[in-house]
């Protein structure tokens, strides 16, 4: 069993019949600092490789970046593809599921816009 079904089980089985559970469920998978972005730049540009990803998040390490496409891969949010083997590149794309998200990352852009003069986030 896939660790993204083990720990959408454990959640499952926590917040089992709580009108919550579902909100806890999202959160788990895109609530980490960057994972919303990361989905908001695949879906904005469409497949990239590692570099161009990073070059379109400024501020985001490389480790952090392939530590959070490693996750998002194990959430079935993102593809990677191998594109080439010399030189060796890959390509991330989202997965059907994590087009799925467009709507979620839509309105947490729009929210962002209209408050964040009023939040810590600036």
């Amino acid at each position: 069993m896939s660790r993204a079904l083990e720990e959408e089980e454990c959640i499952a089985s926590w917040c089992a019949d709580d009108d919550w559970c579902t909100v806890t469920c999202t959160a788990h998978l895109i609530g980490k600092k960057w994972h919303p972005v990361i989905v908001h730049r695949l879906l904005e540009h469409g497949p990239l490789g590692f570099n161009a990803l990073k070059d379109e998040i400024e501020s985001i390490s490389s480790t952090v970046l392939s530590n959070s496409l490693e996750d998002l891969e194990d959430n079935g949010l993102v593809n990677r593809a191998i594109v080439s083997e010399k030189p060796f590149r890959v390509e991330y794309s989202l997965t059907e599921q994590g087009s799925s998200l467009e709507p979620v990352i839509n309105a947490m852009d729009a929210w962002g816009e209209e408050h964040l003069q009023e939040t810590s986030c600036n």
